[in-house]
């Protein structure tokens, strides 16, 4: 397992729609294993293929990363790899302060839907059927979302997108300068 690099916006790699996975083979294990180990590096809770450059339409998820990484417990570990995950039902309304491994130092409140039901393959190529609600259901959410090309920030209004891009920007400005 490997930790990877994360792509970080305004990088276009990130508004790509990602390709069906059709064969789940060792590649796509590794991938997953690497994904996850890169997603607990930077304590994140979820991890989607083109935050670290590939093009296939996996995740992984792990809401319950904090209490996992406090006592190092596989036993403990909620820990979601997905293969062509997809929404297949959803209801219900809900807003929560998201983050973005790939847009460091921004949060906003999103609106998402409550509940959630994803139908996806396991690492085994195994199709199955989560459903979710609160944390996981969000995460799920934000992490398909990646695979369309779409961040969190597009569900903001135009005005607030913009005023983070500059501040993004900024901050790239500053960090460029610093180098």
């Amino acid at each position: 397992m490997a930790i990877l690099e994360l792509v970080l916006y305004p990088d276009p790699t990130l508004k790509e729609p990602c390709s069906t996975v059709t064969v789940v083979n060792d590649e796509i294990r590794a991938l997953l294993s690497d994904m996850a180990e890169t997603m607990y590096a930077e304590e994140g809770i979820g991890l989607a293929a083109p935050q670290i450059g590939s093009d296939h339409r996996v995740i992984v998820v792990d809401v319950e990363q904090r209490r996992k990484s406090d006592n190092h417990s596989q036993e403990l570990s909620s820990l979601l790899k997905l293969i062509n995950p997809e929404i297949v039902s959803s209801s219900g309304k809900i807003k929560s302060e998201e983050g973005c491994l790939s847009i460091p130092g921004v949060r906003e409140t999103i609106e998402r839907h409550e509940t959630v039901v994803v139908r996806a393959l396991d690492e085994r190529g195994d199709s199955i059927e989560i459903s979710a609600d609160g944390l996981l259901a969000i995460c799920l959410q934000h992490e398909i979302d990646h695979l369309d090309g779409i961040l969190f920030i597009d569900h903001l209004t135009r005005l607030r997108r913009n005023l983070i891009k500059q501040k993004l920007k900024q901050l790239t400005d500053d960090y460029q300068q610093i180098r």
